[in-house]
């Protein structure tokens, strides 16, 4: 383990300290009872929580993965800045204003809540792919041609496995912001924990606000912490970062 690495875990381990002594804190004071005491409407909004990152998060990389990998081909290449320039476009429009935009087309409820999520999370996905599959050494491309492979070949036995981290870098970025964001869908009657957030903000009720805003909180930690061994994983030892040579 080098100097950065070590750095690096001193750090983690001082963050993830500070937060399991703030839980702590909070729990002996008693600001967690509502999860307990109200435990049939906290599943029921953290099921909600759930399916509103889920849903949103797999029809972002059914358009995501896709299209970047249209637009990364030698004959498509043309496309990639536009379709770039879009994506950069749909993230830059404040999140409340997409849910305030969605209103007037979708009206209120689960699916303009499903739909603002979707376009926040198509950029992170299809940016890191996009990454990925142009990171990729032309000569190892070369070599499977000359090995006989064909394109399908090539793609899934050079490209996918060389850009597996990348991918699921840009599936951790995505899903962790929509985790947080999802609260909002709030506002428009899209259910989720951030019913108990904003009432705990609107009300001054510190069991509201935390009963609401640690669970999302330890979501996001546990959604990461999974994308990050699925990492590992798949990504084949001879290309994964050091960072992640280490950890094996």
């Amino acid at each position: 383990m080098n100097r950065n690495q070590l750095i690096n875990r001193v750090v983690k381990s001082i963050l993830y300290g500070l937060v399991a002594v703030f839980f702590i804190w909070t729990a002996a004071m008693g600001y967690y009872n509502l999860i307990f005491t109200d435990t049939d409407t906290f599943f029921v909004l953290f099921g909600q929580h759930l399916l509103l990152v889920g849903v949103s998060s797999l029809l972002a990389v059914a358009v995501a993965l896709p299209l970047a990998v249209f637009v990364t081909r030698p004959k498509y290449r043309k496309f990639e800045w536009m379709t770039s320039n879009a994506a950069n476009l749909a993230q830059t429009v404040p999140s409340l204003a997409v849910l305030a935009l969605m209103i007037g087309i979708l009206g209120i409820g689960f699916a303009p809540a499903v739909f603002a999520l979707f376009i926040y999370s198509v950029l992170p996905i299809f940016r890191n792919a996009v990454a990925g599959f142009n990171s990729i050494d032309a000569n190892m491309k070369d070599a499977g041609k000359g090995m006989g492979m064909t394109p399908a070949q090539i793609f899934w036995r050079i490209e996918v496995p060389n850009s597996s981290y990348a991918i699921i870098a840009g599936l951790r970025t995505a899903i962790v912001l929509n985790v947080g964001t999802a609260a909002l869908a709030y506002y428009i009657g899209g259910g989720g924990l951030g019913v108990w957030i904003f009432t705990g903000i609107n009300l001054f009720d510190n069991a509201f606000l935390l009963s609401g805003a640690v669970p999302v909180t330890l979501m996001a930690i546990g959604i990461d912490a999974l994308l990050a061994w699925i990492g590992r994983v798949v990504t084949p030892k001879g290309v994964r970062p050091p960072a992640l040579q280490a950890v094996d």
